[in-house]
Formats: C-alpha cells, sequence, structure tokens
C-alpha cells in the first residue's frame, strides 16, 4: 500500500441535465478550473441506456489478462447514487472514476460507470478538489487499465 496526504480545496456543485454524458461534463468542468484532483459525490437519475461495467468477465473462474469488462445497460431512467474521483492521467488530463448504483421498483445494480452515463432529469454533483502531491492513472499495457499510481 502506498498513501499521499492531501488536503481540500475549492467546493464546486454542478446540475446536470438530461441528456448530460456524466463523465464528459464532470472532466470538462475539472479542466476549464483547473481541478486536477478531486472527490466526486453524485445523487439523481440516469438516463436510459446508460451502460456500465459490473464485474471483470471471467474465463474458467479466473480472471482474464488483459481484463474483459460485464456491462450492463439500463433499460428504463433509474435512480443513482455515486461516489467518484477525479486525477490526473500521464498527459495531465483529469479522469473520473466513478462507481454507483442505479435502482428502479426495488432492484438495484452497481458498477463502474464510464463513457456511456447520462443524466435523466437532474444529476446533482459535488466536486471536492484535493490538493498536494498529486497521484496519477498510469495505463497499465497487460491488464488495459489505468490505476492509480502513488510514488
Amino acid at each position: 500500500m502506498k498513501s499521499v496526504e492531501m488536503t481540500r480545496g475549492r467546493t464546486f456543485v454542478l446540475a446536470l441535465e438530461t441528456g448530460e454524458s456524466v463523465k464528459g461534463c464532470v472532466e470538462s468542468f475539472c479542466r476549464d478550473h483547473s481541478v486536477r484532483c478531486a472527490k466526486v459525490t453524485i445523487l439523481g437519475g440516469m438516463q436510459k441506456g446508460s451502460c456500465f461495467v459490473c464485474g471483470p468477465r471471467l474465463e474458467n473462474g479466473a480472471e482474464a489478462i488483459p481484463i474483459s469488462p460485464l456491462s450492463h445497460t439500463i433499460d428504463a431512467p433509474m435512480e443513482f447514487a455515486g461516489v467518484g474521483t477525479v486525477f490526473p492521467d500521464e498527459s495531465g488530463m483529469p479522469v473520473m472514476h466513478l462507481h454507483g448504483s442505479v435502482g428502479r421498483d426495488g432492484g438495484s445494480v452497481t458498477g463502474c460507470f464510464r463513457q456511456s452515463a447520462t443524466a435523466w432529469l437532474t444529476l446533482e454533483v459535488v466536486i471536492e478538489e484535493l490538493l498536494g502531491d498529486t497521484p496519477v492513472r498510469r495505463f497499465d499495457e497487460e491488464k488495459k487499465v489505468a490505476p492509480l499510481f502513488i510514488e
């Protein structure tokens, strides 16, 4: 385990509207406001057609390398609650990593929300800037993912 101490900076509140990309809005906001690192809390509605990763695909009961993700696409608007982080990639661009749960009519599914997650009605986003030594998301060629790297 490696760690880094960070402190809180600015706090921002965003209201995403129907059809807006969750990842796109958060990352572009962070770029536009020079937020390199942040904790993100999101709640509200997720649009039908939003897709997320809900685990690695297994081959003979074992995780495959490179990692092959299982995905799930929601078939109706759903309630959403999630938390995430923003840390820069190796080129310095902010990248959000968001996990959360969607639910509708008593059922729920949890996963990692990526490119195709879109707001339905409204998504309330709180971005809490983190200041200090900056961890970086480094792409792992073998696994085909970009985990957080701390010196």
